[in-house]
Parts: structure tokens; C-alpha cells; sequence
């Protein structure tokens, strides 16, 4: 990408570089309540049903206050974490990537659960008269077949992680280099004067790329429903 300045291009690598840790910070977390969601049965469940889906009503810059206040350094867990391991999250790279799981979360939820709805229990009641134990039956059975929710979710959620705005400049602030992402480094563009141009290269590669994860996740789902022999759902 010639056409874009180096600082530029950090920003844009920076967007990757958060996005993708975004993923790999949510998706854990994400399996565990979808699977709550779709197969348990407690008082709470519609409690955490809300909770899970927060992220996607409230304004972003809400929950990146709601970080700000529970994360920073003299926050319930941002002290703790600051004063006994020395990790600071506000202001930083690792908190723009908090931010970014937190709003991508329930985009990673739903596609899960979707998915493990969809998976026929029947299979794993056979494994289970079998003898196959709980984890073996999510291990062989399960999780092969919620594998195309669990990529498409991952796809869609860094793909929706590289346009986070609000919740990322609210708890990691607007840092060149450090915290500037590619939409905080268009909106800095527009406030500059003269940042037109700017802002237009960095809006075409946001586009493109945006375009580009949404295809590949619904193209990877789709390849993975059939290489399972099922149908994808509509």
C-alpha cells in the first residue's frame, strides 16, 4: 500500500493487530455462553441472555466508560490488576482490544448458538450410551459441528472489531501509534484541516476490508457446512 503514508499504514496495521486480539480474547468466553444459552437450563439464563446481547443496544461510548470505570487504574479490577501484576489496560493497546472484544462479543454468541442449535442432540445421546463422557461428546461431536458458527462469528466479529470506534476512544483514548486504529485515525483526519484526502484513503481501505470479512465468513460457513454434509441456516 504505496499510496499510504507509514503513518498511515500503522494505523491500519494496528487495526488488524487489535481486531485479531479482540478474537482470540472473546471467543473463549463466547463458546462457554452460547453453549449456556442454547443447552442450560437455570433461574439466570434470561439474565445473562441480556447481558451477552448489552453491547449491541447500549452506545458504545457507554460501555467504554463502563470499562473505563471497572478496567482503570483505580477501578474494582484495573487497580488489582495495575498494583499486584503491574498491567495497566486504559490507554493502551490491550485496552483497545478489551474494548473491541466487548462489542463484538455477542456478534460471536449468536453465530455460536446458531449454529449449536442446529446440531442434532440425538448424536450425542448415541455417544453418551456409548460411554463417550461429557467432555469426549463436546469434543468429538459438538464442537466439530458448531465449527462453521464458530468461524463465521470469529470472521464477523474482527471484521466489525476493525470499524469500533466509541468504545475504544472512550477507555483507550485516540494514541498514534499505540491506541489509534483506523476509524480513530479517520475521525483525526477529519478534524485536521486539510485531512480530506486522508481520511478518504483510510474510509476506501476500511471499506475493503469490512466488505472483505463479511464475505470470507459467510463464505467459510458455508464451506464448512458442506464439507459436514448440512444445510446452512437462512
Amino acid at each position: 500500500m504505496g499510496w499510504l503514508t507509514p503513518e498511515e499504514w500503522g494505523a491500519v496495521r494496528l487495526s488488524l493487530e487489535v481486531a485479531l486480539r479482540s478474537v482470540a480474547m472473546g471467543l473463549p468466553p463466547a463458546i462457554l455462553a452460547a453453549w449456556l444459552l442454547a443447552r442450560a437450563r437455570f433461574p439466570g439464563r434470561p439474565l445473562l441472555d441480556a447481558l451477552v446481547h448489552l453491547p449491541l443496544v447500549m452506545p458504545p461510548v457507554v460501555v467504554g466508560w463502563l470499562l473505563l470505570v471497572t478496567f482503570g487504574v483505580r477501578g474494582p479490577i484495573g487497580a488489582v490488576l495495575n498494583e499486584w501484576f503491574g498491567v495497566r489496560l486504559v490507554f493502551t493497546t490491550e485496552g483497545a482490544s478489551l474494548a473491541t472484544a466487548v462489542m463484538a462479543f455477542p456478534l460471536i454468541v449468536r453465530a455460536v448458538r446458531l449454529s449449536l442449535e442446529s446440531v442434532d442432540t440425538g448424536l450425542e445421546a448415541a455417544a453418551r450410551t456409548l460411554g463417550a463422557g461429557p467432555l469426549d461428546r463436546f469434543a468429538t461431536i459438538t464442537l466439530p459441528l458448531m465449527a462453521p458458527g464458530i468461524l463465521a462469528g470469529g470472521i464477523t466479529a474482527f471484521a466489525a472489531g476493525l470499524g469500533e470506534f466509541g468504545a475504544v476512544i472512550t477507555f483507550a483514548s485516540n494514541i498514534p501509534g499505540e491506541t489509534q486504529t483506523l476509524p480513530l485515525a479517520i475521525y483525526a483526519a477529519t478534524q485536521t484541516p486539510g485531512g480530506e484526502a486522508t481520511a478518504a484513503r483510510l474510509a476506501l481501505v476500511s471499506f475493503a476490508l469490512a466488505v472483505g470479512g463479511l464475505l470470507l465468513a459467510e463464505a467459510v460457513a458455508r464451506r464448512m457446512w458442506r464439507l459436514l454434509g448440512r444445510a446452512a441456516p437462512s
